[in-house]
């Protein structure tokens, strides 16, 4: 296996935030202990691809609701590769769970963005049959996957990231 990335905590400051400015799912109170249970993410298993993400907080989330999840976590990746991530499989089997932006991207520039490349995962429970969803701090909740890419030969891309999520602009 190739190591090329690396997990770490943004800091306190940022992820505040970001729990302050969005809708996120969760009533906890106390940012600060949010930010003591957040936990980096891992693989379960010697085979597993995938790193789980975990809440740092408990969150619910009825069906139809959509909302925001602060990992607290960024992540820094060599050039060429990329984080994609997906719901954790088990919740969207039976909640229908869903990252709003269906998969998300974590490019390696992001790590440098404007927010320390924090990570927020916008999920939507789906769920058909009214099924809510409820999660403890540090369970797991989505994954993330590191996939190399290639570019195009005639690829003449020089723009710089400034911006945090959605700040390309393209």
């Amino acid at each position: 296996m190739k190591r090329i990335a690396e997990f770490e905590r943004v800091s306190i400051t940022t992820f505040s935030g970001a729990c302050a400015d969005l809708t996120v799912c969760g009533d906890f109170l106390d940012t600060a202990k949010a930010f003591e249970q957040i936990k980096l993410p891992v693989r379960a298993t010697q085979g597993s691809a995938g790193y789980d993400f975990f809440l740092p907080f408990p969150l619910t989330v009825a069906p139809g609701e959509s909302c925001s999840v602060p990992t607290g976590v960024r992540v820094r990746i060599q050039t060429g590769w990329v984080l994609m991530i997906y719901p954790k499989s088990g919740l969207g089997f039976r909640y229908r769970l869903q990252l709003d932006n269906t998969v998300g991207i974590v490019d390696s520039d992001y790590y440098e963005a404007e927010n320390e490349g924090h990570i927020i995962i916008r999920i939507t429970n789906d769920s058909k049959s009214g099924k809510t969803l409820s999660l403890d701090a540090g369970k797991a909740f989505a994954q993330g996957v590191f996939v190399a890419f290639g570019i195009t030969y005639g690829d003449a891309a020089r723009g710089e990231r400034s911006g945090g999520f959605g700040s390309t602009g393209v």
